[in-house]
């Protein structure tokens, strides 16, 4: 089972690579619009770009924790959250096997983290 996960996160770790290497490509040339000086000029640029920012930070977020399911198979703890110890229930795994932590303690992060 654990080479059957290590594959999926391998593969999942490859796309997300990808996804933010596209991400942070620059605009080729000629492609990117100037900001005008009229209400609407470069509107759609700047959301863009702005869902741009948001989507990588997003996509960073689940590299580094696919990176740490990794590590935990490597290290033998997969399974266990990385806050309690606990043990992480295997439907949770199937359906997120980058998970690291249990639902209670993904659950206080989500409530302690900063809004925007």
């Amino acid at each position: 089972m654990s080479d059957a996960i290590r594959e999926r996160l391998e593969h999942e770790r490859a796309q997300l690579r990808e996804r933010i290497e596209g991400l942070a490509a620059p605009p080729e040339l000629g492609a990117a619009q100037g900001f005008g000086k009229r209400i609407g000029d470069g509107t759609v640029e700047a959301i863009r770009r702005l869902t741009d920012i948001g989507v990588g930070t997003s996509q960073e977020a689940r590299l580094a924790r696919v990176e740490r399911a990794l590590a935990k198979l490597e290290e033998g703890t997969y399974g266990r959250c990385d806050a309690c110890g606990a043990q992480i229930p295997p439907a949770r795994l199937e359906a997120l096997p980058d998970s690291v932590l249990c639902v209670d303690c993904a659950s206080a992060q989500r409530r302690a983290a900063p809004r925007r």
